[in-house]
């Protein structure tokens, strides 16, 4: 059955903790993940670190970790993304998502519109723009620690066509995110984390989650999504709260059997994202005038749709219309409390 590949974009700073997140994701999610580094330079990332992780067989590497040294990426998206991306997507019947790590210096904006070019939209989708911020030296008054490596890096790239100042950057970075993760947050105290979060919920859209993590360590799912589908039972469809570090995550399971329109349905779904702090949603939504039903996939205010036929064993809707998701939230967000949500927009 043709699926579309996850493109889960980790952005941020250097210094900021992406390669350990990325590492982490890498040995903990049991995907089979292809891998877009781009670093350069004397500051850039060893390519080992990512080899020596194990996350694929040895001589699966070389075919599904790629490192982009010669420029911001953002910078060189049309000479360096598309072709990267399309030599990726030969292992698309092997790889369950593709994750890229961008330069410290990229903007992601151009990264998204290249995901949306015609050669390659139908195979893809933007699973998540997740961005790294250093608690530790937001806290001091900046979003980068070492400011020379900064400038060493800016110096070094020779194809840098954009001298963005620092606030910019981080802001355009914020602007795009559907997660924030605060690194380094074992090393501050609760006050000051919870100020950091209210601070930076300014500057992001509504329904993007500010999580603290130290480590690189948290949930992959929550940034990955889930390998297997989520063939539940209905006994189990009441929380289930996991610990991660700091975030506390709540399940939910919903199974509704209703008549939407796919625009009615989209905006309930960012309801129900700001409403309960929704870190991942996702499931099928069946139209009683089409044949197949409509994936939806969505992290933090990013959702992304298309019409894909469910697999047999699939749950579906004995009347024609109906939802079946599975919700992850920062909130207590009870099936009860979501169906009342649903009914009420529907009446």
């Amino acid at each position: 059955m043709f699926k579309r590949i996850p493109v889960t974009i980790i952005t941020g700073f250097l210094g900021s903790g992406k390669t350990t997140l990325l590492r982490y994701l890498l040995q903990k999610s049991n995907q089979r993940l292809a891998v877009m580094v781009n670093e350069f330079g004397s500051v850039g990332l060893d390519g080992d670190l990512i080899r020596s992780c194990g996350f694929c067989p040895e001589d699966e590497v070389e075919g599904r970790l790629v490192e982009l040294n010669n420029g911001c990426l953002c910078c060189t998206v049309q000479e360096d993304f598309l072709p990267t991306i399309e030599k990726l997507l030969l292992w698309a019947e092997r790889i369950d998502g593709i994750v890229i790590e961008t330069s410290g210096l990229a903007l992601p904006k151009p990264l998204l519109k290249a995901i949306a070019w015609p050669q390659i939209r139908s195979k893809v989708y933007v699973n998540a723009v997740v961005t790294l911020v250093d608690s530790q030296a937001l806290v001091q008054g900046s979003p980068v620690f070492d400011h020379q490596a900064l400038q060493r890096q800016r110096k070094e790239d020779e194809k840098l066509d954009h001298l963005t100042p620092i606030e910019d950057l981080f802001s355009d970075q914020l602007s795009c995110a559907d997660m924030v993760l605060l690194s380094r947050s074992d090393l501050l105290g609760s006050e000051s984390i919870e100020l950091l979060k209210k601070n930076i919920s300014k500057d992001v859209r509504p329904g993007t989650s500010v999580i603290s993590i130290s480590n690189g360590r948290i949930d992959p799912s929550l940034i990955l999504g889930f390998r297997k589908e989520h063939e539940h039972e209905h006994e189990h469809e009441h929380e289930h709260e996991h610990e991660h570090e700091h975030a506390r995550v709540f399940s939910s399971y919903i199974r509704l059997e209703l008549n939407l329109s796919q625009s009615e349905c989209e905006k309930l779904f960012q309801e129900i994202s700001k409403d309960f702090q929704v870190l991942r949603l996702k499931g099928r939504i069946w139209f009683s005038e089409r044949k197949l039903p409509l994936q939806i996939q969505m992290v933090g205010p990013r959702i992304s749709t298309w019409f894909e036929d469910a697999p047999v064993r699939a749950w579906s809707p004995k009347n024609g219309g109906g939802l079946d998701i599975v919700v992850l939230s920062l909130d207590v967000c009870s099936e009860d409390r979501i169906r009342k949500l649903i009914s009420e927009r529907i009446s």
